[in-house]
């Protein structure tokens, strides 16, 4: 549905959607495959599905928005621990910041003093150094 006279008229004379085309990444950000990104992002992945395994899914909202951001902070977390990971090459295969990952690793640290958590998070970092070993073996294969 249109909700103005000037977007009609945009997408009437065509210029609405090369607006839209000219918003979209280049293929080329999509198809990105730095070793960093892919790793930090599969690690992401396992710990989601590693929790999802282990816990109930959370249906409000708030709770996923929160969910994922912890989901997040165990990832950027066991990147750097398990797989002795820079922070800064953390930051960039996460979109995030340097500091955004040191945050994340302290939250988590203090996290562990919690006997279920520190397990949750010591089986995480088994199956991640299973899996790729040490960053600095796979970035240079």
């Amino acid at each position: 549905m249109i909700a103005s006279k000037d977007q009609e008229r945009e997408v009437r004379s065509g210029r609405g959607s090369d607006r839209a085309r000219d918003r979209r990444p280049p293929l080329s950000a999509l198809r990105e495959t730095r070793p960093e990104r892919v790793i930090c992002q599969s690690v992401r992945l396992m710990t989601a599905e590693f929790l999802f395994v282990s816990g109930d899914r959370i249906g409000m909202r708030r709770e996923r928005r929160r969910l994922a951001c912890h989901i997040r902070q165990i990832a950027m977390y066991v990147c750097h621990v398990a797989l002795q990971m820079r922070m800064t090459t953390i930051g960039e295969g996460f979109g995030r910041d340097r500091s955004t990952v040191a945050h994340a690793c302290a939250v988590v640290e203090d996290r562990r003093d919690d006997r279920d958590f520190d397990e949750f998070v010591s089986a995480i970092e088994r199956i991640v150094v299973l899996a790729f070993g040490h960053f600095s073996e796979v970035a240079h294969d």
